[in-house]
């Protein structure tokens, strides 16, 4: 396993749309794996491939407490089943920024497994925002998109002034 580079907002290829993955591979489980391993040790509880510049639809998450229930999420596909919650969110993309950001509360996620298996199921708080969070990034959207233009503004410059730094 290795860790890998992740891009950093503005970065213009985190605007670049994933593409599905045909197949589940030996080379896709590879990748899995060394996504959890560089969320794990970012530290965060998502990672899209967009994020570490490979554009496919895979997506790893874990939001327990004790970092040991990792979903992968291949070609993962979003419906949502209600409600709204407001939380902050931070982006490994974004680092030092957490801001607030509305989404869905309760969502069922359809997606392969890391072994190609399909699976369905329902998320709700903390998990259902990651997975939305993580999924806009297979669109080519980070979280600073729902915020107001002065502030994304804002934050685009100080990360600038740290990258000089």
């Amino acid at each position: 396993m290795a860790q890998l580079n992740i891009l950093e907002f503005p970065d213009p290829r985190l605007r670049q749309k994933a593409l599905p993955v045909a197949r589940v591979t030996s080379r896709i489980t590879e990748l899995i794996d060394d996504m959890l391993e560089t969320m794990y040790a970012a530290p965060g509880i998502g990672l899209a491939a967009t994020q570490i510049d490979v554009h496919k639809r895979i997506v790893v998450a874990d939001v327990s407490e004790s970092r040991d229930h990792p979903y992968a999420l291949v070609n993962p596909t979003v419906q949502v089943l209600g409600g709204l919650q407001r939380r902050e969110e931070g982006c490994l993309s974004v680092p030092g920024f957490f801001e607030e950001v509305e989404r869905a509360e309760r969502i069922r996620v359809s997606a392969l497994d890391k072994l190609g298996n399909a699976q369905i199921f329902e998320a709700e708080g903390l998990l259902s925002v990651c997975i939305q969070h993580e999924c806009d990034h297979l669109e080519g959207r980070l979280f600073v998109d729902y915020l107001s233009t002065l502030k994304r503004s804002q934050i685009r410059k100080k990360l600038a002034k740290l990258a000089r730094a």
